[in-house]
């Protein structure tokens, strides 16, 4: 069973037969279905139905030459909306299935930024065709969760606000010039970590570590694809999974200037999500690459 099946309402799936009735009902009924060469005799499948707006259930497999379709895997997901980031992705191939990883070196992050690759089939078509890498690509993320919290915001005027995007904009740049090998942006962005760790470490003797941070993004656990996340919400709505009725917050987060939409079992969400307030919390990330016509 899969872990995130409970962030877009199957919590209460629990029995193998009830997942298998499940998987042939998706396969048979299906939202969207694409296809493509996997070789000689194969092509490879993917089956996804929508059990609510923009989320659901994708199922992965292979038709042989007779044209018997065998499944392999399945996984929740969640469409993102907006485009997250505009840097150039690259794709490897997860070693025990045919599924997907995508890297992005988003500076706005300051990691490496792995995900699970939602849209494999264009992908791979690409691949057969000698057409990698592709550049000109935009990347759509999101985050399915299990477990979260809503934290209050921290007070900001307008000047503030302000003057804390200019100053990411700075680094930013900083960052850039950094990954170019310009000595004087790295020894610049040495001494600026120096005095925000020193800055932080006066404050934090007197003061709650989230009234003094207020985003970050980071990875979590042994799992590349996982982060540990706090984020603005910028925008919030409430979806019923049609199968069992169960209710999900899917949230726009604003997270270290990185957009994407994170859904949330209602009962796994501890407090009362509002535009403004910031959400914190465990993901699992997703991407999907918006290929140039």
């Amino acid at each position: 069973m899969h872990k995130y099946m409970r962030a877009i309402g199957f919590s209460k799936l629990s029995d193998r037969r009830e997942e298998q009735r499940l998987i042939t009902d998706i396969i048979m009924n299906a939202t969207y279905r694409s296809y493509t060469s996997n070789g000689e005799d194969t092509i490879l499948a993917e089956f996804c139905e929508d059990f609510a707006p923009g989320m659901g259930i994708a199922v992965c497999g292979e038709f042989d030459a007779e044209e018997k379709f065998s499944y392999d895997y399945f996984y929740p997901y969640l469409r993102g909306t907006g485009i997250s980031s505009y840097d150039d992705v690259s794709v490897e191939r997860h070693a025990d299935k045919e599924s997907y990883a995508g890297v992005c070196d988003d500076i706005k992050v300051g990691v490496s930024l792995i995900f699970y690759l939602q849209n494999i089939v264009p992908y791979v078509k690409a691949q057969n065709m000698d057409l990698l890498p592709v550049t000109g690509t935009t990347l759509t993320l999101s985050g399915l969760s299990i477990s979260g919290n809503i934290i209050l915001p921290i007070g900001k005027d307008e000047s503030e606000k302000q003057r804390i995007q200019k100053a990411s904009m700075s680094r930013n740049k900083l960052i850039a010039a950094a990954r170019r090998g310009d000595e004087d942006a790295i020894e610049s962005l040495t001494l600026e970590d120096m005095d925000i760790y020193s800055t932080i470490s006066k404050k934090i003797l007197t003061e709650d570590v989230f009234s003094l941070v207020d985003t970050y993004f980071m990875p979590y656990g042994v799992e590349c694809d996982q982060y540990s996340v706090m984020g603005e919400i910028l925008d919030i709505s409430l979806r019923v999974n049609k199968i069992t009725h169960e209710e999900i917050y899917v949230m726009h987060l604003c997270c270290n200037d990185l957009e994407f939409d994170v859904c949330i079992n209602k009962n796994d969400l501890y407090g009362e999500p509002q535009i403004g307030r910031r959400f914190k919390g465990v993901i699992w990330m997703q991407g999907y690459i918006n290929y140039p016509m």
